[in-house]
């Protein structure tokens, strides 16, 4: 079955990088051997997990203030109740158009989906945008995203960004009225926003970027040195634009300015 978006990708694969062909004995041999590494890795994480989960924390003003669709709302009030919330920090270009977005934050983000999950264990999740809202929610609106949507004023970015950059990854919890940073990270901490990412590097050929130990001839055409910058944006826009577009959304922002070659919160090593 074709995709709305197939055309925007490249298929040129050369077919002669293949792993050696051999007997279906040795091979799940080899993936045995492999299995047990997995499984190490697996507990690895399970043990930084445990450990992040006994990190201090630090307090944030809850009534630090957010622009949601209805308006201005506290920090507090995002959490809709819930005692966790994370939120997604955006990265947003004002004045730019949709194609002129920074490809890496909307790759993350549209892998957010289904926040049932998350609900059931009293976390809530947001999207906090670097943006102004008139702009920021009308990309919202064309990439067809559900998730909680705010935008922070220039007022509210020192409380919440305290000397780091959007394009972070940050966990609360509240106590009554009082809220707490738990834990944040970015770059490839965010992979976890991501299954595209852990999907791909179960293929044979990963996820076809520069960086990565491959065999000799294995595709590598995403990255430094490549006609594309990253593996978020091709054809000029970030790659999950091409499907909307495609089913006829406007991509329209309210801005009347060109795209520029912007590249930003690349996932790298």
């Amino acid at each position: 079955m074709k995709t709305s978006d197939q055309h925007h990708f490249a298929r040129d694969l050369d077919t002669a990088a293949r792993p050696a062909v051999v007997d279906r004995a040795t091979w799940q041999a080899e993936l045995d051997s492999l299995r047990v590494r997995e499984k190490a890795h697996t507990r690895e994480g399970d043990a930084i997990a445990a450990t992040r989960r006994r990190l201090p924390m630090v307090e944030v003003d809850p009534t630090t203030t957010l622009i949601g669709p209805h308006g201005p709302v506290t920090l507090l009030e995002v959490f809709e109740g819930r005692r966790l919330l994370i939120a997604y920090f955006h990265m947003w270009h004002s004045g730019q158009p949709a194609s002129g977005q920074c490809e890496g934050c909307t790759f993350s983000t549209t892998h957010i989906t289904e926040l049932s999950y998350l609900h059931s264990r009293d976390v809530t999740y947001a999207t906090f945008c670097e943006g102004p809202y008139e702009e920021s929610s009308r990309y919202h609106d064309f990439m067809g995203w559900t998730m909680p949507w705010y935008s922070v004023p220039q007022e509210s970015v020192d409380a919440l960004i305290a000397d780091r950059h959007f394009g972070i990854l940050v966990s609360y919890l509240r106590d009554g009225d009082r809220v707490f940073e738990t834990y944040w990270t970015t770059g490839r901490g965010n992979e976890v926003m991501a299954p595209s990412f852990g999907l791909l590097d179960r293929t044979v050929y990963g996820r076809q970027e520069v960086w990565e130990n491959s065999p000799e001839g294995w595709p590598k055409r995403w990255g430094e040195n490549t006609s594309e910058p990253n593996g978020f944006r091709t054809n000029g826009r970030p790659i999950a634009q091409w499907s909307r577009l495609a089913a006829g959304r406007p991509d329209d922002l309210g801005t009347a300015t060109t795209a520029t070659d912007q590249h930003c919160c690349q996932n790298e090593p």
